[in-house]
């Protein structure tokens, strides 16, 4: 997974993706990736789509007394990102402290009680940094996830503002996709690239993101939309178009401007900000 925005802070953030980890999970259970030295990285995936397409129209609550192994978790230098792996909830207690989830904000999404979750810190308080990247074992055989659920200030609401463009490769859309329209494939629900990955996207520098000979595949979420995650359904060999398997490739992409929400994945600005301020105003998109 990668995932790359544009933002503006008036203090420090960090953006916290969630991720259906497979079952005991650890530290292990995700690598990161560096892509410091392929900033073009989603502009190139956008070329692969020459015009653009006009937007269209419970699991049980997180056990907050859990008890956590208290030695602290691994920082690294991913880029120019300083990264964690939080491994279950309980290892935020782990975690700077600054970076702490309220349990009544876990409480209104109860459904991320197992889940495992990415940490990057943001160092600056503006501009565009090189993709976020990393890899993990899915407990999901047939869908790709995109966290796209946002979380402002302690705040879950029903609906958000959604800027992004998700992109995706699995054999099984190829198969199955006409010619390209520049508009929804009605059999997956996404938009088609022109023509294959490698001709528009360095495989190389991708880190082993992408897969040159397939196609990319893009869904673009513009608006007032249900505050969800999204996923989307894949079955078969992701690279011959043929068995289930657990290693298919998904890519998120955020377009950010001005003061609002950020997109996919979580802010979460330091405590000292949420004590000082009593009325919670958008800062970040």
């Amino acid at each position: 997974m990668a995932y790359q925005m544009e933002y503006e802070s008036k203090t420090k953030n960090a953006m916290i993706l969630p991720i259906p980890s497979a079952p005991n999970p650890t530290e292990r259970s995700a690598r990161f990736l560096d892509l410091r030295d392929n900033d073009g990285f989603f502009d190139q995936l956008h070329r692969a789509f020459p015009t653009p397409v006009p937007p269209s129209d419970s699991i049980a609550s997180p056990r907050f007394g859990a008890v956590a192994n208290s030695v602290k978790l691994a920082v690294k230098e991913v880029g120019d990102f300083i990264a964690s792996v939080v491994p279950t909830l309980a290892d935020f207690s782990r975690l700077d402290p600054q970076f702490v989830i309220a349990p009544d904000v876990w409480k209104q999404i109860p459904e991320y009680a197992d889940y495992s979750f990415i940490v990057f810190q943001l160092e600056k308080l503006s501009g565009k940094p090189h993709p976020m990247a990393f890899e993990f074992e899915s407990r999901l055989k047939e869908e790709f996830f995109f966290p796209t659920v946002h979380i402002h200030d302690g705040e879950v609401h029903k609906r958000e503002h959604f800027d992004h463009e998700l992109y995706c490769q699995h054999a099984a859309f190829d198969a199955v996709v006409g010619k390209y329209t520049r508009s929804t494939d009605k059999k997956t629900g996404l938009v088609r690239s022109k023509g294959p990955a490698g001709n528009y996207v360095n495989a190389e520098k991708s880190k082993g993101l992408i897969e040159p000979n397939l196609l990319l595949h893009r869904k673009r979420m513009r608006g007032n939309l249900t505050n969800r995650d999204v996923l989307v359904r894949a079955s078969g060999d992701p690279l011959k178009i043929i068995a289930i398997s657990n290693s298919s490739r998904c890519w998120t992409v955020g377009g950010l401007l001005g003061a609002s929400m950020l997109p996919l994945g979580w802010a979460i600005r330091r405590r000292q900000l949420l004590a000082e301020n009593s009325v919670q105003t958008p800062e970040t998109k």
